[in-house]
């Protein structure tokens, strides 16, 4: 199905049961993907048909329920391994699972941090940070990014640093060799802003940060539902993405590290199924990862169905959703051609996604939200956890719209003519 020519994207919205409803008596537009995608008949599918027929603890137990959960969630991490890139050959994972993209961040932010305790030995000491050593951010990070790394600064005594924005909102990679210095142990940036949809130019960074032998962290949230996404190409050393974002289902996301950097990082949390050997008087022996870093009871059907979409996904084939998102997000850069509407982020549909923010003079974002909503479509208000970024463009909050895959033209441009009537409704 590679091929935007081959695709019928009329027949994929039509596998989103949830979008053949009304709202206030209008058919539901859905563009609220960055915040949460929705789901295909398929995922359901996989996840409710885990629960009736294999359901079981995975790497656990002799028994026949078991060992099929066990073959469907190594399954599924194959699936995801080959959605990014990442390395599925047996022995060879290096996909780890998480409870999201923001425990996969806080898990890495707390290896770090223990191997800045000395945990792991002189195998982990690349990980370790001390007073004086420096992490690097930017200012379009979601909370989830900036919030842990400024922790791991606080606990270890380094100094968080940052890029900063153009006027459009992108990440300055102009400013790496000279944000990034011999002192920069760990770069974690976002690929793909969730305010202003813009792609980061990795390159310079990621080249600058392995110049001075930082590790390179990549959220990759909002990159992997909508591009073709190779963690080995990009080079970095590890990545976050969320399923749920992905057309999966909540409450998973996952973690890719190289093979080599995942042996060495100390675990950040522990319990069962992560342990080899467990004494009272000497220290644990830990397994390899991932099995290392997925301490206690898997989320083995949310695991099974986040497969289901990986799959579903490069089924239909990520160049060609990459570009039905593309003409879509011609349409939404349509509200800067509204009278009083600003949009926070780059007007030119490159180097970007379906993702767009915007400002409305005079009339608060969750008075404009409000008003979409009664006309059927769903955006998202707020700071979208991400401050620094709407103080950067002056405002304290924004609203976005997002796309999927089941979006169309026609979905965006009904959210341009409702924007159009926000501020004669608010008299302003």
């Amino acid at each position: 199905m590679e091929g935007k020519g081959m695709v019928d994207f009329d027949a994929i919205r039509a596998e989103f049961p949830i979008l053949d409803q009304s709202v206030y008596g209008h058919p539901l537009v859905y563009l609220d993907s960055a915040a949460t995608a929705q789901k295909p008949q398929c995922v359901i599918d996989a996840e409710a048909d885990f629960y009736r027929h294999d359901n079981a603890a995975v790497h656990r137990g002799a028994h026949e329920l078991a060992a099929r959960s066990t073959v469907a969630f190594e399954r599924a991490r194959a699936s995801m391994a080959r959605l990014v890139g990442a390395c599925a050959d047996e022995g060879g994972e290096e996909i780890v699972v998480t409870g999201g993209a923001t425990a996969g961040l806080n898990l890495l932010a707390t290896a770090f941090g223990n191997a800045s305790l000395g945990r792991g030995g002189s195998a982990a000491a690349r990980f370790a940070l001390h007073p004086g050593d420096e992490i690097v951010v930017s200012k379009a990070e979601h909370h989830s990014v900036l919030l842990p790394f400024q922790e791991l600064a606080a606990r270890t005594g380094a100094t968080l640093k940052w890029l900063d924005l153009d006027e459009e909102g992108r990440i300055r990679s102009d400013m790496a060799d000279e944000v990034i210095t011999e002192r920069t142990r760990v770069v974690a940036v976002t690929h793909v802003a969730n305010v202003t949809g813009a792609i980061t130019n990795l390159a310079p960074i990621v080249r600058r940060a392995h110049a001075v032998g930082a590790l390179v962290v990549l959220d990759a949230c909002q990159s992997v539902p909508h591009l073709k996404v190779d963690v080995h190409a990009l080079d970095v050393d590890f990545a976050v993405w969320s399923a749920h974002k992905m057309y999966g289902p909540t409450g998973v996301g996952f973690l890719y590290g190289r093979r080599e950097l995942l042996e060495a990082l100390p675990p950040a949390n522990f319990g069962g199924s992560m342990v080899e050997l467990a004494w009272m008087d000497r220290p644990a022996q830990y397994m390899a990862p991932p099995a290392k870093f997925e301490a206690g009871t898997q989320p083995v059907a949310q695991v099974v169905a986040a497969g289901a979409a990986a799959e579903w996904m490069m089924a239909i084939g990520m160049d060609a959703i990459a570009t039905h998102e593309h003409e879509v997000a011609a349409e939404l850069l349509k509200l800067g051609d509204v009278d009083g509407v600003s949009i926070l982020g780059p007007c030119e549909n490159r180097d970007r996604i379906g993702t767009v923010a915007f400002d409305v003079d005079g009339v608060h974002p969750h008075d404009v939200g409000q008003f979409i909503d009664a006309q059927g479509i769903a955006i998202r208000v707020g700071h979208h956890c991400a401050q620094p970024v709407h103080r950067h463009f002056g405002v304290y909050a924004s609203n976005r719209a997002s796309s999927g895959v089941y979006n169309s033209v026609a979905d965006a441009q009904a959210l341009v003519e409702a924007v159009s009537k926000v501020r004669a409704f608010f008299r302003v």
